[in-house]
């Protein structure tokens, strides 16, 4: 089922991403040679407690081995999931950081993929134009769309640029749950699924590969990699449809 929100609950849950972005950004000043993913994760969630919210990822469950962590933090060819741990981050790496809290009972989850020192041309250009694509995916959070024209313009940005969009995870609907319906695909023909309705929110996550996109799953049963060892970036945020078009939950709010 799909849930629309009230202005109350969307407040809610303006202020639960607030805190997502604050930490991210401040985690994307740790973020040089030599730093660990544990440190990152530490910081992440001592950050969390000190805002008033809870942690939403640690303890998510999947089978008997629930997410460890506070923080995903996924490094070069990791997609997703990367469970923080002792590996230290080395120049040139990209790092991929995602993460969720709960604030009375909502959730806010988003992601970024941010550089370690000085990153390849190659890599720049993947970052880059992952980020943009998630830019285009918010700007068809309009009501009256349809779900499907989020993933056409994330894929056909991407395409276009010799990239691929990993298929076996999606964006997704976020409330009261972490992960709600609609399914967000980053991929598809325009003009498909649900129709956007004011009050929706959707986190849309676009995660672009510099090869193919096949996707290989590590003995922790979280971390997912692309199959090939290329390269990989993610961003994410929770958008809400409005009457004034899309309001990405934790910047600044529109008129209503």
């Amino acid at each position: 089922m799909i849930y629309s929100k009230s202005w109350s609950e969307l407040d809610t849950m303006h202020r639960a991403n607030s805190i997502v972005l604050d930490i991210l950004r401040r985690l994307k000043e740790m973020v040089v040679p030599g730093i660990t993913t544990a440190d990152l994760d530490r910081m992440a969630e001592e950050w969390t407690f000190e805002a008033g919210a809870l942690p939403a990822f640690k303890g998510y469950g999947r089978g008997n081995r629930p997410y460890p962590a506070t923080l995903c933090a996924s490094v070069n060819e990791e997609i997703v999931h990367g469970i923080p741990g002792p590996r230290q981050l080395k120049d040139g790496d990209i790092i991929g950081l995602d993460m969720g809290v709960i604030v009375d009972g909502y959730y806010g989850d988003s992601a970024m993929t941010v550089p370690v020192g000085t990153i390849s041309s190659d890599a720049r250009r993947l970052v880059d134009a992952t980020e943009k694509s998630l830019d285009l995916g918010v700007q068809q959070v309009v009501v009256g769309n349809r779900v499907s024209d989020i993933g056409h313009a994330v894929h056909s940005y991407v395409k276009g640029l010799g990239y691929t969009v990993v298929k076996e995870f999606t964006g997704h609907g976020i409330g009261r749950a972490l992960h709600e319906d609609p399914q967000v695909p980053n991929y598809g023909e325009p003009g498909h699924g649900p129709r956007i309705s004011e009050g929706m929110v959707l986190a849309i996550e676009p995660m672009v590969c510099a090869g193919r996109s096949d996707v290989v799953i590590a003995d922790d049963q979280w971390t997912a990699s692309t199959a090939d060892g290329s390269l990989s970036a993610h961003f994410e945020r929770s958008v809400a449809a409005t009457p004034k078009g899309p309001w990405i939950l934790g910047e600044s709010a529109p008129a209503r």
